[in-house]
């Protein structure tokens, strides 16, 4: 995008474009970095460059603001940073998947690109080769939206083979929007991990001068050298860059479509933090890493539907997705409740071997099935009560529960217990209490 005209003006008087290295200095203070195309989001005023520590800054700048170019874009190609592996450094297997966390700006173009190579994320952190040595490879390029069962099998493989190839961490660079889904599935399907395996995403991407996606980064790479053994996401913990917060893969959820800080851990204390210096405390609870060799398991069934409750949901459009479905998990209001109406659809589903599972849209708190008569309705008819799950973790791990059996008492004993962390058994109804 364009720079408004005071700001090109400027650049033009120093024969400077977008890609050029340039300094620029005010209030004194003077700069120096890549100029980075302008953003929707920027002041027209504000001048936006990379500096060398990978941050992006903006800088309000008038007509009189000195500003000098120092290289032209045009001897700088698509970054290609090669850094030797150091014996004294963990090795550190990063799993592309698309997103704009582990994105570089091709400077010539202003367009974002993910980073196909170790060099080109190293060229994207410089910093990460003082925490490990990266071996980068992409799986796939996608929206998250359009991640899935598929992917997630994929996934789970190859982070197996990387932890059982000596890796100490794999970190998967994610799409925020389902970043939670996948970090549930790969905590049913991978057991016995010698090392974390951490998603982590950036809310705002590398071409803007709030880009989250650096800390977030680097941070998830400092989880190399802890003593942590399951699936976590790591993002910003507040809007500065100061600190991000490690989520349990099956109780981390998205809570903001835009701030920095947009990841919750729900119906449970997070794991623990992650300073910007690369210190790690915890909070407790989290599972140290296992001898191993890491185990996959990552068969499922794909036709599960979630179902969000509200008021006059058609039955027969309840009928319609369980004539379809293998197993349901419903978002019920409240402690997991329907309408009336519903109460014989779900019965008859279930004798019709669908399993059928109440989690609650509330997000905070727990299903209780047996406080009121329609709850105690649907516990005879066999629905099973979702714990404190959170209706997407239900919904992968109903997925993956029917990918091993179908038999109504495996199904419903499987389903309430904890296999991954995603059930707090210490959450009773009273203590239940919103974020």
């Amino acid at each position: 995008m364009k720079y408004p005209k005071r700001v090109a003006a400027l650049l033009e008087r120093a024969k400077a474009d977008v890609g050029d290295e340039v300094q620029v200095t005010v209030e004194d203070e003077t700069y120096q970095g890549i100029v980075m195309p302008h953003h929707s989001f920027s002041e027209k005023d504000v001048l936006t460059i990379k500096l060398a520590n990978g941050y992006n800054v903006g800088l309000r700048v008038t007509p009189e603001t000195p500003l000098k170019r120092v290289a032209k874009g045009r001897e700088r190609s698509v970054p290609r940073r090669k850094v030797a592996a150091n014996p004294d450094k963990p090795n550190v297997s990063f799993l592309g998947t698309g997103g704009t966390i582990a994105s570089y700006v091709d400077y010539r173009t202003g367009a974002v690109y993910p980073a196909l190579s170790a060099e080109e994320l190293a060229s994207y952190a410089p910093d990460l080769a003082d925490i490990c040595n990266v071996q980068a490879r992409v799986l796939f390029s996608l929206l998250s939206e359009d991640m899935g069962g598929k992917n997630w099998r994929r996934l789970a493989q190859e982070a197996a083979k990387d932890l059982n190839r000596g890796a100490k961490a794999v970190v998967v660079p994610h799409g925020t929007d389902t970043l939670g889904y996948t970090a549930a599935a790969l905590s049913f399907m991978l057991t016995d991990l010698t090392g974390p395996v951490v998603l982590v995403g950036s809310q705002r991407s590398s071409d803007r001068p709030s880009s989250d996606a650096f800390l977030n980064l680097m941070c998830a790479a400092h989880l190399s050298s802890a003593d942590l053994g399951e699936v976590v996401a790591v993002m910003h913990e507040e809007t500065s860059d100061l600190t991000c917060t490690v989520h349990r893969g099956t109780k981390v959820r998205k809570m903001h479509s835009s701030r920095r800080d947009a990841f919750r851990t729900l119906n449970e204390d997070p794991l623990g933090r992650v300073h910007r210096d690369g210190e790690v405390t915890w909070h407790g609870g989290h599972r140290p890493r296992a001898e191993g060799p890491v185990k996959v398991d990552n068969k499922m069934e794909e036709r599960v539907a979630l179902l969000h409750v509200y008021p006059d949901l058609p039955p027969d459009l309840f009928d319609a997705w369980a004539e379809r479905s293998r197993g349901i998990v419903l978002a019920g209001t409240g402690l997991g409740h329907v309408r009336k109406p519903l109460v014989t659809r779900i019965r008859k589903a279930i004798r019709d071997g669908v399993s059928v599972v109440m989690t609650t849209q509330c997000l905070n708190g727990r299903v209780g099935l047996y406080v009121y008569s329609r709850g105690r309705e649907l516990a005879r008819a066999g629905v099973i009560p979702g714990e404190d799950m959170l209706p997407e973790t239900a919904l992968v791990k109903l997925m993956w529960v029917l990918g091993h059996t179908t038999e109504p008492s495996e199904v419903r004993g499987l389903m309430v217990s904890n296999l991954a962390g995603e059930i707090n058994p210490k959450l009773r109804l009273e203590e239940s209490k919103p974020d």
